[in-house]
């Protein structure tokens, strides 16, 4: 339901703020949309906040008047997670770029949640340190931590769950409190920081974030290998986990994703089922990992085995690989996509994708798949029209039949994207409705009057 923002809260704000209150059509559908397949009305007002103080000014007002606030990071979510579909304010925290502190000793940084991860990356670099959480968008550490994001790294380095250490939220009230430290455990009380991280700006807004680093590996080596089939590229997937090679990167991309990114990325990739992978370690211990995952790969049939050893060739892979997504989505102008995000036990992955891609290839829509598949998660994007009420409910259809499968298989209905608009019926299939409640119980004692992202999650 849209709720009505007084125009007394926008002249408020307007006062407040002044030039960095915006009212503009142009700014307000800008931060009143995002990935997803869902189309609502924008926001009232965009406020383009500077500091902590700024984000617990807006709240504090909005909180007066029972008008919901909205984080916006860089708008690269995929399940509807920003959009204002109860009206309200949108409070971008873009402009809260700074890095705060580097801890190298420690390796640990502090940043305010619009940082992007590249930026970190980047301020960390000379230390000789990385984070490695890396979702494919530059997306903003804030936007991370609110889905709960993980990505290629994920099968060696974990998700933003095991990454974060401390957070400085923005409660409902608009009172601003701290949660957890830059020492790497603690029993002291409930886990805070574990409860904001996933929730979806449903229980606060995030605004410092304290990250785990890690030293930049001595050596780095990536390799591309293809496939007959994705069963063979998937069953190898499999024996590389279970037999516990420490591989830092395993990702699946099927051969609609590789004709789309050798158009739109100008390469001459090899267009059947591949794995792209990618060893950390030092030079002796990348060399025997690369010559245990080769002889695997040869066991399932690999047809090629190839190598980008230097920085140049290795970002060129993995930037087609993170472009997959823009690719498909240029090969089919003017299309919608309906991405699907399950994620399964490992010892699962192959019944269920292969499961999935016969359905998908049934379906005769244009799909593409990619996954992150040494911890069991892919996507498949269904390139839909728009204007198709065929092909979209064919798309969510197909969505739902895998999530049943995933979680048959006792797996998730979303291992990275989030639940977001998208997935709110999932959820209760998944969890129950009793867990989901207990969700629901905490959210109505944290943000009584529900103005903390609404409609996200579970309905209220």
């Amino acid at each position: 339901m849209q709720r009505v923002t007084p125009e007394t809260l926008i002249v408020d704000l307007k006062t407040q703020f002044g030039e960095r209150c915006s009212t503009a059509l142009a700014v307000r559908e800008q931060h009143g949309k995002d990935e997803s397949i869902f189309d609502v009305p924008p926001p009232s007002a965009v406020v383009f906040a500077e500091s902590t103080k700024d984000v617990a000014t807006v709240v504090q007002m909005a909180a007066k008047h029972h008008v919901p606030v909205i984080p916006f990071g860089t708008g690269s979510s995929l399940e509807g997670h920003l959009l204002a579909v109860q009206g309200g304010i949108s409070i971008d925290v873009s402009r809260m770029n700074q890095v705060i502190s580097i801890n190298a000793e420690d390796l640990t940084v502090t940043v305010q949640a619009g940082v992007t991860r590249k930026a970190v990356n980047e301020a960390i670099k000379n230390e000789g340190l990385f984070f490695p959480i890396d979702p494919g968008a530059d997306a903003s550490i804030g936007g991370m931590v609110a889905t709960r994001a993980s990505g290629t790294n994920a099968v060696r380095y974990g998700t933003m769950r095991e990454n974060v250490l401390a957070l400085e939220v923005v409660t409902a009230s608009g009172e601003v409190i701290r949660t957890g430290t830059r020492a790497k455990k603690s029993s002291a009380g409930y886990d805070l920081t574990r409860l904001m991280v996933g929730s979806e700006g449903t229980l606060g807004v995030v605004t410092e974030i304290t990250l785990k680093l890690y030293p930049l590996p001595e050596a780095i080596s990536a390799a591309v290998c293809s496939f007959p089939s994705i069963e063979a590229a998937v069953r190898t997937t499999i024996q590389i986990i279970q037999v516990g090679i420490p591989i830092a990167r395993v990702e699946l991309i099927d051969a609609n994703s590789i004709r789309a990114v050798n158009a739109y990325s100008k390469l001459n990739l090899n267009p059947s089922p591949m794995l792209l992978m990618e060893f950390h370690g030092s030079p002796a211990s990348v060399k025997e990992q690369a010559e245990l995952v080769q002889d695997i790969a040869t066991e399932f049939g690999s047809t090629a085995f190839d190598w980008a050893s230097t920085p140049e060739a290795r970002t060129k892979l993995w930037t087609a690989r993170h472009n997959a997504y823009f690719a498909a989505v240029q090969s089919r102008p003017g299309c919608r996509v309906i991405t699907t995000d399950t994620c399964v036990p490992i010892s699962r992955l192959a019944d269920c994708l292969l499961e999935t891609v016969y359905e998908a290839d049934a379906s005769g829509i244009p799909y593409f798949l990619v996954g992150h598949v040494g911890d069991g998660n892919f996507h498949v994007g269904y390139l839909i029209d728009p204007a198709s009420k065929q092909e979209h409910d064919t798309a969510e259809a197909l969505n739902h039949q895998l999530v049943k499968r995933a979680l048959a298989m006792d797996g998730t209905c979303t291992g990275e994207h989030g639940v977001g608009l998208h997935k709110m019926g999932f959820l209760v299939e998944e969890a129950g409705t009793g867990a989901v409640q207990m969700m629901r119980s905490i959210k109505h004692a944290l943000d009584p009057d529900n103005i903390m992202n609404p409609g996200k999650i579970f309905t209220w």
